[in-house]
């Protein structure tokens, strides 16, 4: 088996623990099932595309971890999660902040996602673009989330409560636009050195990458 195939396996050997663990009895039936969505897409996608785009040991990190924020948030609904309630009242936080780390992620994690394959499709003729539209994307993508939980709250009604997770925030949305932006920020300073490294040792089958 190619080490790929194995980092595979073991990713949805991973989500598959962890999606029996967080669905066995949820808060919510229906807010799990739309937070964990993502994730019943993301491993057969990543699975059908292997043997032309096997993503970075660092990406599939941040993709395994980024699922298991989903499913926790999906067990819980992300205004209950217990890990979020002993952070409110260490920092003395007028409330659970699990959803705006979730937010948080929903930019780290895409950034490199999509980093990765502009560097080793080689899609953009100038690096200097690359964080800019990278941070576009990613600001894009949670935009469209926030009409899909739009489109929840009108078609449920109050139903959809906890898949918002506004927790009484009027200005929840603009947050949590904010904190993707932010988590794509912060994945771009932190990680995009090492990220590097890492994609000019595993170039595109069509093509390399940019950086030099």
């Amino acid at each position: 088996m190619a080490r790929g195939d194995r980092a595979l396996l073991g990713l949805g050997l991973l989500w598959l623990a962890g999606l029996l663990l967080s669905g066995w009895a949820p808060h919510d039936r229906a807010t799990w099932l739309m937070e964990v969505a993502p994730v019943l897409i993301a491993w057969p996608l990543l699975f059908a595309i292997r043997s032309r785009f096997m993503f970075t040991p660092l990406v599939l990190a941040l993709i395994a971890f980024h699922g298991c924020v989903l499913m926790l948030g999906g067990a819980y609904t992300y205004a209950r999660v217990p890990i979020g309630f002993a952070v409110q009242d260490w920092l003395g936080l007028a409330r659970n902040p699990y959803d705006r780390f979730g937010h948080l992620m929903q930019g780290f994690v895409p950034a490199m996602v999509i980093r990765e394959i502009f560097v080793r499709r080689a899609l953009l003729r100038s690096d200097r673009l690359l964080a800019p539209v990278v941070l576009l994307i990613c600001l894009a993508i949670s935009a469209l989330y926030e009409l899909i939980e739009f489109g929840a709250a009108v078609a449920l009604g109050q139903g959809a409560d906890a898949f918002l997770g506004t927790q009484g925030d009027p200005w929840d949305t603009q947050w949590d636009m904010l904190m993707c932006l932010v988590g794509a920020a912060l994945a771009l300073i932190a990680l995009s050195r090492w990220h590097d490294a890492m994609c000019r040792t595993r170039p595109f089958i069509q093509g390399s990458s940019t950086l030099h």
